[in-house]
């Protein structure tokens, strides 16, 4: 397996987002308890539904993203040839500005639907 540098990812919610430095992405599968009394004593699980959501967040670099509440297609990029799409739900948008730093903005999601991955 190849490793790769984080230096060449971005988000996109239609279009890039300014002054991002770093992103996460939340894939939880639901785990729905079978456990019967033909179980024997030990828990059995099956999967469930599949969520996904996350955040990102980086340095004021021109106006924030004002999409709070807005449902955006939305593109986490780990290369320029890889990316993670889906339709997301974009829930809030802190604003973190310090006297001894530089004034910084995340945003967190809800993905609505499929995700998937891709190559450019």
């Amino acid at each position: 397996m190849s490793h790769l540098a984080g230096t060449g990812g971005s988000v996109d919610t239609g279009s890039v987002v300014a002054g991002i430095k770093s992103w996460t992405l939340d894939r939880p599968v639901e785990m729905l308890d079978t456990t019967d009394f033909g179980s024997s004593g030990d828990k059995e699980y099956i999967s469930g539904l599949k969520g996904w959501s996350g955040s990102f967040e980086g340095n004021k670099d021109g106006v924030p993203q004002t999409l709070a509440g807005s449902i955006v297609t939305l593109k986490l990029y780990e290369s320029a040839a890889i990316f993670w799409t889906g339709s997301a739900l974009l829930n809030n948008l802190t604003v973190n500005t310090g006297v001894d730093g530089l004034v910084n903005y995340g945003y967190t999601y809800q993905g609505t639907g499929a995700l998937t991955t891709a190559s450019a």
